[in-house]
């Protein structure tokens, strides 16, 4: 093997890579780069509102909870599981209509009723000593989700319950809806 040679700058051979090709090369890739962070911005943006999405799905569960509780103790009758206004303007029931914030259950244990306090929920997380009920915890007003729970007779026996919880992360406004269906059997 012989020693290596070296091309001289400009004795015109082609040997090598000029400056232009070099510039141009780069370009190419920071392109590719930027469309890269691009897409790596975009796949992050759902992320931002996680814990909003999981309280969202949390409180929605809860209602229905609720509801079906009710039925199962017997706590409100058949006929009174069903909105206040609802389908005909008069349904007699104890579900209030329409979105509401999401306020403590009243003195029936029911959300989303006429009795229900005035005083918004919160959610509290254990602030930097990682122990929930200390002075340094972290309290959050749930003052931005509203609830809406809807009930419409299919049979005489069967509704059909759902739930809409509407929340905003940043300013997308979001929502969580589950339908299920509730039956006077318990």
């Amino acid at each position: 093997m012989g020693p290596l040679k070296f091309a001289k700058a400009g004795n015109g051979n082609g040997n090598g890579f000029g400056m232009v090709e070099a510039v141009v090369g780069l370009s190419i890739l920071a392109f590719g780069m930027l469309g890269v962070a691009a897409a790596f911005a975009q796949g992050m943006r759902p992320l931002a509102g996680s814990n909003d999405d999981i309280l969202a799905r949390e409180k929605a569960v809860e209602a229905i909870e609720s509801v079906y509780a009710s039925r199962d103790t017997k706590t409100i009758a058949w006929a009174a599981i069903r909105n206040v206004k609802g389908e005909t303007g008069s349904d007699g029931g104890v579900f209030v209509d329409g979105q509401h914030p999401l306020t403590r259950a009243g003195d029936d244990g029911l959300v989303n009723t006429e009795d229900d306090s005035a005083e918004i929920e919160s959610l509290v997380q254990p602030g930097p000593d990682d122990v929930l009920g200390t002075g340094d915890d972290i309290v959050q007003m749930l003052t931005g989700f509203t609830r809406e729970i809807e009930l419409r007779e299919l049979t005489p026996n069967l509704r059909r319950l759902r739930v809409v919880v509407r929340y905003k992360v940043g300013s997308e406004a979001r929502e969580y809806e589950i339908v299920t269906y509730i039956s006077s059997y318990a």
